[in-house]
C-alpha cells in the first residue's frame, strides 16, 4: 500500500524558506556586529578599521607615457585596532632607448584615529619602482602616509577638507606635467607638506583630555608622516 505524503502549498513553503533565511541573516548579522565592535568604557564602542589604498602604473610600448594617483582620506573615531596600508607602484617595461618610457605613481593616504589605542597602528608605506629591460625610461613611486592620532574624537574641518580637496587636485595634474622627475618628485615632497601642515592645524584644534578621569586617553594629538619614494 502506497502512503501519500501530505500536501503543502506553495505559499507555505516560501514562508518556510523566507522564514529560514531570515533567521541565517539575522544570525550573521550578529555575528558581523560583534566581530566589529565591542562596548568600551564610557559606553563608547570601539572598532577594528582598515584602510588599503594605492597607486599602481605600468608603461610599456603601447603606453608610454603612463601615470597614477590616489588620494584618500579616513576618518575614524575611538578604535581597538587600526591597519593601514599604502603603496604606490610604478613599472616601465620594454621601451626603446630612442622612445622612452615614463611611468609615475603617487599615493596620498591620510587617516585619523582616537583614543588610548590610537597610536598603535599597524601602518605600512611602501613604493616599488622598477625598469624591465627599459635603461633609459622615467619611473617614479611614492608614497605618503598620514595618521593623525588624538585622545578624544574629531572631525577635519571644512576648511580643511577644501584644503585637503585643493592639493589632491594638484597632485592629479601632475598627470600632464611634463617636469623631469627629479622635479616631479620634489613637487610631490611639497604637497605632501602641504597636507602635514593642514593635519597639523587640524591636530592643533582637537579636544584634549579634561583630566586624569578621562576614560579615552591622555596625550597630546600628533600626525605622523610616512614616506616612501623610489
Amino acid at each position: 500500500m502506497q502512503h501519500r505524503k501530505p500536501h503543502t502549498s506553495k505559499a507555505a513553503k516560501t514562508a518556510v524558506r523566507l522564514g529560514a533565511a531570515l533567521t541565517a541573516g539575522l544570525a550573521m548579522t550578529a555575528v558581523t556586529t560583534a566581530a566589529r565592535a565591542t562596548p568600551g568604557r564610557a559606553g563608547v564602542f570601539h572598532d577594528v578599521a582598515t584602510a588599503v589604498d594605492a597607486a599602481l602604473s605600468h608603461a610599456d610600448r603601447t603606453h608610454v607615457n603612463q601615470f597614477d594617483q590616489s588620494f584618500a582620506i579616513h576618518e575614524y573615531g575611538p578604535s581597538v585596532a587600526v591597519t593601514a596600508n599604502n603603496r604606490a607602484t610604478a613599472v616601465s617595461a620594454g621601451c626603446s632607448p630612442a622612445d622612452p618610457c615614463r611611468s609615475v605613481a603617487l599615493s596620498y593616504q591620510i587617516l585619523t584615529t582616537a583614543g588610548r589605542s590610537a597610536r598603535l597602528i599597524n601602518a605600512t608605506n611602501l613604493s616599488r619602482s622598477v625598469n624591465e629591460h627599459c635603461p633609459a625610461c622615467q619611473t617614479l613611486a611614492a608614497a605618503y602616509q598620514f595618521v593623525v592620532a588624538t585622545p578624544r574624537q574629531f572631525s577635519l574641518s571644512r576648511q580643511a577638507r577644501e584644503q585637503l580637496n585643493g592639493i589632491s587636485r594638484q597632485v592629479a595634474a601632475l598627470k600632464t606635467s611634463r617636469l623631469p622627475i627629479e622635479q616631479i618628485t620634489q613637487r610631490a615632497d611639497e604637497l605632501a607638506r602641504q597636507v602635514k601642515a593642514v593635519l597639523d592645524r587640524e591636530a592643533a584644534r582637537a579636544p584634549r583630555t579634561s583630566g586624569g578621569s578621562d576614560p579615552l586617553a591622555d596625550f597630546t594629538p600628533t600626525v605622523t608622516m610616512h614616506r616612501h619614494v623610489r
